[in-house]
């Protein structure tokens, strides 16, 4: 590390362990934490995802990572694939209606799936964006996908259920993701290969018992043909890049133990300037 980065990381770690002894908000500690790490030796590297993350609308940095793949891969056809997406203002795809890209967002919250569509009536009506309220399970998800997406493949794939993540993924036939993004229990850091069990009515009671490892997933992804090529410093998130787009744009070797980060939950759902809205995105619409 050049000798001015390496102070300047320095200097930011130690500022971070300063303002946590002071009473500041909790999201200036975080941001100041996640520049830090973002500076450390090891995200330094040309080929790491890390120092490209960055946040619009994700929980953390995803938003950064994800552009910075499709700058290497280049985009296909703009199609996106999203489930357990929450209240539509924090995941991985919002950002991305923002830059022309059309897609289908599933979650079993019939709640948040209705305030989606009231904030988004202009979005939903011209085709950019459909939304469908189901508890999804392995046996499900090929039906539903198929049920609003044609094309045989899509550029992005995004899955966060906080349980069955892994083995839903696995029953997916109807569509081919170039990049996929899974969520990844860090309570298990390498080499520990850990998934649960599969059961259709899980559902995540808020402790350890979710996901899989990202080690795990390491394997499990390579043998269908994805390549490890990152995780997000909250510890949350692992980015795959199908194999045959991979060539030397990532940062090798693709293991887990080169790219696994611990849980630092408190990265996660930090601000990104003011308070996020549907507004931004359906007021906008002739500008892209």
């Amino acid at each position: 590390m050049a000798r001015p980065l390496r102070s300047r990381f320095l200097q930011l770690r130690a500022f971070a362990l300063a303002f946590a002894q002071w009473p500041m908000r909790s999201a200036q500690i975080g941001q100041l934490a996640m520049e830090a790490l973002r500076m450390a030796p090891r995200h330094q590297e040309a080929k790491s995802l890390v120092r490209h993350g960055y946040k619009v609308y994700s929980q953390s940095d995803e938003d950064g990572m994800i552009n910075e793949i499709f700058n290497r891969i280049q985009v296909s056809n703009k199609i996106f694939i999203e489930f357990g997406i929450g209240n539509g203002l924090e995941n991985n795809t919002f950002a991305l209606l923002f830059q022309n890209w059309t897609g289908l967002w599933i979650d079993s919250d019939r709640k948040l799936i209705s305030e989606i569509r009231a904030g988004l009536p202009r979005t939903l009506e011209s085709g950019a964006l459909s939304v469908l309220n189901s508890f999804i399970t392995r046996e499900n998800i090929d039906g539903l996908i198929s049920s609003k997406i044609k094309e045989a493949e899509i550029d992005l794939l995004s899955i966060d259920i906080d349980g069955n993540d892994f083995h839903v993924f696995d029953a997916i036939n109807c569509v081919v993701p170039r990049v996929v993004v899974i969520e990844y229990n860090a309570k298990f850091p390498p080499p520990i290969k850990f998934c649960i069990d599969y059961d259709a009515s899980h559902v995540w009671q808020r402790d350890d018992c979710f996901g899989a490892s990202l080690s795990f997933l390491e394997e499990r992804m390579r043998l269908k043909g994805y390549c490890l090529v990152g995780c997000n410093l909250a510890g949350t998130n692992a980015f795959f890049v199908r194999q045959d787009l991979v060539e030397d744009k990532f940062l090798a070797p693709f293991s887990a133990e080169i790219h696994f980060q611990p849980p630092r939950y408190y990265l996660a759902e930090l601000p990104s300037g003011h308070r996020p809205s549907f507004g931004a995105l359906e007021k906008s619409s002739n500008s892209r």
